[in-house]
């Protein structure tokens, strides 16, 4: 291979390079003050109410780095729309609502499924949102539908990532 041919090829991989890191750096779920934009699961999740059923169609955050981000720079999402947050282990869980424009219902869900609590995220506060009880999944909708919903502490939420960690009990 000439020495022009190698050169030709470094030239060739810098490019690609920094067009790659271009793409990657004003991506909207990278860009700063940018919302992250997560696929929606095909699978909806249901919270059984004492008034029946309520399905969300959800995003899922489910690693350090979208659980981070959340629903930051989220302008709207619709009134059957949600994020869920996975941790990897049930664990008392803060959350802060900067650079979140939308007020907000977080629904602290346990390991086994149900609801433990469910509290008020105001625009844009720095204020820790915990409700100060181990937890493994949060769900983020928008203010007041929970309670247009009828979602109560003690409600069974259902999704295939909850159900295979809430998984009832073996009888014997």
């Amino acid at each position: 291979m000439s020495r022009f041919s190698r050169l030709i090829g470094i030239a060739l991989v810098a490019v690609i390079a920094a067009s790659t890191l271009y793409v990657a750096q004003n991506s909207p779920t990278a860009a700063e003050g940018q919302a992250m934009i997560l696929p929606v699961d095909p699978n909806p999740l249901i919270v059984e109410t004492r008034a029946g059923e309520k399905r969300f169609d959800i995003e899922i955050a489910d690693d350090a780095g979208e659980r981070e981000r959340g629903l930051m720079f989220r302008q709207q999402m619709g009134d059957d729309h949600g994020m869920l947050f996975v941790f990897e282990d049930a664990r008392e869980v803060g959350f802060w609502m900067q650079n979140t424009p939308m007020p907000l219902d977080l629904i602290f869900i346990g390991q086994d499924g149900r609801v433990r609590a469910i509290l008020p995220g105001e625009p844009f506060s720095t204020a820790v949102i915990s409700p100060n009880t181990p937890v493994r999944f949060v769900l983020e909708v928008k203010a007041g539908i929970a309670e247009k919903a009828g979602i109560r502490d003690g409600d069974r939420l259902r999704h295939p990532v909850i159900d295979t960690i809430a998984k009832p009990a073996n009888p014997g």
